[in-house]
């Protein structure tokens, strides 16, 4: 059993409102020191697979066809291994 994270973010050509009013939010709490917020999604995946490779494949597959929107968002895939 394998966890994979699918970490989600907008592509760097896309706007990111909800980036701009959470940093807006910052700057008012006195927040200065920082620049940019970009707001993302971090989804935990529990796979059953025999081997590392098959779980990255079966997150990426998940990934590609539901989680991301390949056109406006990027994704990478972290796995963890022995997940009980």
């Amino acid at each position: 059993m394998f966890k994979a994270r699918v970490h989600v973010t907008l592509k760097p050509s896309i706007l990111d409102p909800k980036g701009k009013a959470s940093l807006g939010a910052l700057r008012n709490l006195g927040y200065d020191a920082i620049k940019n917020v970009r707001i993302g999604k971090m989804i935990e995946l529990d796979i059953d697979a025999a081997t590392e490779e098959e779980a990255v494949k079966a997150a990426e597959l998940a990934a590609q066809k539901l989680l991301a929107n390949e056109v406006m968002e990027d994704f990478e895939i972290q796995i963890m291994e022995g997940v009980s």
